[in-house]
């Protein structure tokens, strides 16, 4: 899909007035984060455009040359050779950078891991999903928070709720919705049997008060004694809190703090995003279908990903892809192929559709 020279001087048009108008000091408040907003969407694009500009500007001082020395020629034709080489790949990310974005994708997201089939070996590797992703987001420079835990008798997670702040967050973990699945020798089988257990993840984009304005009138509140592991604090106040959102009936409860007044500041931070995830869903609609098609829906249900110890390997099952690299995956590298082919094919296949 080439871009023809017009839309490029507007892309460079459009990207030269917002640096402009940042740079002007007359932006204040939501005006300021508008544009703020605009500019880091737009600076990609514009940046590829520009890329693209000066080759076909290069190209064609090259063409119009009519230099009668020999061997100058022949560097100028050398010179162009490679231009249209190259040309092609610059418009391709161009076009990978004007592709319709996820308006979530640079937002903090949710991070949410719950424990499947297959009892304390399915805590336990919900458990190992958690550090992989901290591990990854360790590595993406990104701010991983605890929000809630609900650990299980052997170290791992029945549940785990965490807030993954940084660039670029919901963009690069949004395929990792699903349900994961492991196949080893739990540490409690003593008959060196293969089990197969499951953990499904979740990946929400955080959602603030401008998004999704929650009144008081549709929450009803209750408040009780914390109970579980979770330091001395539990089962000495009562300042668990559970809050029920009326119209939609998403229920949410934090009682990790000893403040009641934090646990339901962590819990109205959860329902927002939750209700954000809600309201996208019924709005994305046919987009929704579209991208079903892709990569796979996200849909909590659906089995997106095996990790096979016994054979070292991680299979993605959205794409076909297989890599004998489990631990590398574990430890976060590895994942980040992963994402990298997962975003390759939803390129690609919307790339095909604006084709046809």
């Amino acid at each position: 899909m080439a871009v023809s020279d017009a839309r490029l001087g507007q892309i460079g048009a459009r990207f030269a007035e917002l640096e402009a108008r940042l740079a002007s000091g007359t932006l204040e408040g939501e005006a300021f984060v508008a544009a703020s907003r605009d500019y880091a969407e737009l600076e990609p694009v514009a940046r590829a455009a520009r890329a693209v500009q000066v080759m076909r500007d290069e190209l064609a001082s090259l063409a119009a040359l009519n230099e009668p020395d020999a061997e100058m020629r022949a560097l100028a034709e050398e010179e162009m050779q490679q231009l249209r080489g190259a040309l092609p790949e610059a418009e391709r990310a161009l076009a990978i950078a004007m592709l319709p974005r996820d308006s979530a994708d640079v937002r903090p997201a949710m991070l949410e891991i719950r424990a499947g089939t297959g009892g304390d070996e399915a805590a336990l590797f919900a458990a190992d999903l958690f550090r992989m992703y901290e591990r990854f987001a360790a590595e993406q420079g990104w701010k991983v928070e605890v929000i809630s835990a609900n650990a299980s008798e052997l170290g791992g997670f029945k549940e785990v709720i965490a807030h993954v702040a940084g660039q670029g967050v919901f963009a690069r973990l949004k395929f990792e919705s699903g349900v994961h699945r492991v196949q080893r020798v739990p540490v409690t089988e003593s008959g060196g049997r293969i089990h197969t257990s499951a953990a499904t993840v979740a990946v929400l984009p955080e959602a603030d008060e401008v998004d999704v304005a929650i009144e008081d009138k549709d929450l009803k509140i209750d408040i009780y004694r914390a109970s579980g592991a979770g330091g001395q604090h539990v089962n000495t106040t009562d300042s668990a809190v559970r809050i029920t959102h009326l119209p939609t009936g998403l229920v949410v409860t934090q009682q990790d703090e000893r403040s009641q007044h934090k646990n339901r500041a962590k819990a109205i931070q959860v329902l927002r995003t939750r209700l954000y995830d809600l309201r996208r869903e019924q709005a994305q609609g046919a987009e929704a279908e579209a991208r079903r098609a892709l990569v796979g829906s996200g849909d909590r249900s659906e089995r997106i990903r095996t990790y096979n110890f016994p054979q070292g390997r991680v299979t993605d099952h959205r794409i076909n892809l297989t890599l004998h690299r489990l631990p590398e995956v574990l430890a976060g590298p590895g994942l980040g192929e992963l994402i990298d082919a997962l975003t390759a094919e939803d390129q690609a296949k919307r790339l095909a559709a604006m084709d046809d």
